[in-house]
């Protein structure tokens, strides 16, 4: 049974999940019932066609959702989809990126004043590391057994188990320590080390710092299930690097945390990169208007151009996405007189290429106003398609119509409420 819910759940995982989630995920009622509205309201007027359980067919219908949600919520984080907040996002400045990124989080008015900050980075959050012993590549000492050792992290408890063949080297067993432990992607990574023909066990923790100074992870085999003997031998309980916490100071105030992300004062989501030269404080601001509304232009044909090449990766499989690469292609030619002068120009592959210059340039000439109401205008043309792709990806799908609805005389299906709806079950038991 075990098997067959992980086979279930890996299934869910690989085909199915979404790449993640932001805020812009989150609806209100108000939204959520105008999506239903949507729904029933193509189901009365859609014709009834065989349903497929092809997976990947099934696959490919989601994939479509996924990618216009991914579009929509990179138009929504460049200030919102009302028409008066469209890429309206400030876009944050460092003076010096390679010690510091920041990305501007906070709501901001015309009428504020730009919160600017001074930071200084004396040292950055460090990982837990392990360093087991150096051993030539000769046979193991211990004996030919079942051996385990239980690492303790994030305050849960994992063992591993292992075997030692008769004749394995230590090269062989430690390269076969490193997928395990690796693999079970526990907040650990492993490496071996080489040096003057010895190997040795690196562990790194994936998290930084520690509140109370205790080390981040833990391994023992004191009380393991199997054989103990592998920790010592190996060496792998060794800390050679404690966690260590960033220091920095802002506005001359010193601070310390356990990470080198993080956010301040509901301003700046912040990077630590780098310890700065002594005395030489990195300042932290907001681009000008134009200058943050140039940066969302690109940003948004970014998006734009990762929807346009997903949709292209169907092509050769299934046909008609080419019916959807000919009306993306269809809402930038709408625009493209205008797009021209503000230096974006449509390629062979219907992707936009964005001349940085011109773009600058025309957002401090005279017809500024033009050019953003040209790319607020081109924004909301996507948004109105990746909402129409969402509600009804298998529009894009090869269909055996069976009959189509009395016109006049339509109904919503119950059986029906999304086209889509259901696909994850694809089998009764």
């Amino acid at each position: 049974m075990s098997a067959i819910l992980n086979g279930v759940y890996n299934h869910y995982l690989t085909t199915y999940a979404p790449k993640g989630t932001s805020r812009f995920d989150t609806h209100k009622k108000s939204e959520l019932r105008s999506v239903y509205n949507s729904m029933v309201k193509l189901n009365k007027e859609s014709p009834w066609y065989l349903p497929t359980d092809a997976a990947a067919t099934q696959a490919y219908a989601i994939g479509l959702k996924e990618s216009a949600r991914d579009l929509r919520n990179t138009i929504a984080s460049l200030g919102g989809l009302e028409e008066e907040q469209l890429l309206g996002k400030k876009v944050a400045t460092s003076s010096n990126e390679d010690v510091i990124s920041a990305t501007y989080i906070g709501q901001f008015s015309p009428d504020d004043i730009l919160p600017t900050i001074e930071m200084e980075v004396q040292r950055l959050a460090s990982p837990q590391k392990n360093l087991g012993l150096y051993l030539a590549d000769t046979p193991v000492a211990l004996e030919p057994d079942t051996y385990s050792f239980d690492v303790s992290i994030s305050g849960l408890n994992y063992e591993f188990q292992f075997s030692i063949k008769e004749g394995e080297t230590h090269k062989e067993v430690q390269e076969r320590l490193v997928r395990l432990i690796s693999n079970a992607d526990i907040g650990i990574k492993a490496d071996l080390h080489e040096a003057d023909d010895t190997y040795a066990l690196r562990l790194a923790s994936d998290n930084t710092g520690s509140e109370t100074g205790a080390p981040i992870f833990t391994i023992s085999d004191h009380q393991t299930s199997k054989r103990s003997g592998t920790v010592a031998y190996f060496g792998l309980d060794y800390i050679s690097s404690p966690p260590s916490n960033a220091l920095f100071t802002i506005n001359g105030e010193d601070r310390s945390t356990t990470s080198n992300h993080f956010t301040v004062g509901h301003m700046y989501d912040v990077t630590l990169k780098g310890v700065s030269s002594e005395g030489e404080a990195v300042t932290l601001g907001l681009k000008t208007d134009y200058e943050s509304l140039a940066e969302n232009v690109k940003n948004l044909i970014g998006g734009y151009n990762s929807f346009v090449k997903a949709v292209h990766e169907y092509q050769d499989r299934f046909p008609r996405s080419t019916k959807l690469s000919r009306e993306m292609t269809n809402i930038s030619s709408l625009y493209l007189s205008e797009f021209q002068s503000m230096g974006l120009r449509l390629q062979e592959d219907s992707t936009l290429a964005v001349d940085d210059n011109l773009l600058a340039r025309s957002f401090s000439e005279e017809g500024v106003h033009d050019v953003i109401s040209t790319i607020k205008n081109f924004a909301s043309s996507l948004v109105r398609k990746t909402s129409q792709i969402s509600i009804d990806p298998m529009h894009y799908v090869d269909k055996k119509i069976v009959a189509y609805k009395n016109p006049g005389k339509t109904f919503a299906s119950p059986y029906t409420p999304s086209p889509y709806s259901g696909m994850m079950f694809n089998g009764y038991i």
